[in-house]
């Protein structure tokens, strides 16, 4: 069991590595005081203050911490589920070009929404300040992506179901972060060029030869 274990984080290092940094910086976050975690927290946020003075810093720094530490298991087991599966199936490098587009992609969608909601008067002024970090943009990207490792038929099922997930809140009153999610499952379905030409010709739907006439 330990050796099928250590084959699997040989096949996902980039997985294993991400893993790894948001247990370090959770652990970081923990020991902290509420005052200092926050202060922190909103130095790695990407809201409309930081990302006006700082964008790439927090658009890079924003994807390694969670706001509460304790939701470490619970990503631990969606990494494995989602990016562990995405990155054996595309390769660590088109896993994690997939994951950042969309990280970087739905971030700049809600801020910008934030940013019209607020100078419409729709929005509190302190949401340019908010905390906004995470690793969640990034998963639902590749939730995206991953529609189109699901074989014919059951690819419509899974769509349908991701779809309705993650617009659901959206169309009830959802938050910018529920704005950025459906983004970033967008953005993943996007991302079909990004996936193995073996895979592509394998679940596309089959086509009925045409017969040759006879005399």
């Amino acid at each position: 069991m330990c050796r099928a274990v250590a084959d699997r984080v040989r096949s996902t290092p980039g997985t294993h590595t991400w893993l790894l940094v948001l247990a370090v910086t959770s652990a970081v976050a923990a020991g902290l005081s509420p005052r200092l975690r926050s202060y922190l927290l909103h130095h790695v946020s990407t809201n409309l203050v930081e990302l006006h003075t700082h964008p790439v810093r927090v658009l890079f720094a924003s994807a390694f911490w969670i706001e509460t530490p304790s939701a470490l298991l619970f990503y631990a087991v969606l990494f494995e589920l989602v990016h562990a599966t995405a990155e054996r199936w595309l390769g660590t490098a088109r896993w994690l070009l997939v994951a950042a587009i969309a990280h970087v992609g739905a971030t700049l969608v809600s801020q910008k929404a934030v940013f019209f909601g607020i100078r419409d008067e729709r929005l509190p002024r302190s949401l340019a300040h908010t905390i906004d970090i995470g690793v969640s943009y990034g998963l639902a990207g590749v939730v995206g992506v991953l529609a189109y490792r699901v074989p014919w038929p059951w690819r419509w099922g899974y769509l349908a179901g991701v779809l309705a997930f993650f617009t659901y809140p959206v169309l009830n009153g959802g938050t910018f972060t529920d704005l950025g999610h459906l983004t970033a499952v967008l953005i993943g379905l996007c991302c079909y060029a990004f996936t193995p030409p073996g895979r592509k010709a394998a679940s596309a739907p089959p086509r009925s030869r045409p017969r040759r006439s006879t005399r």
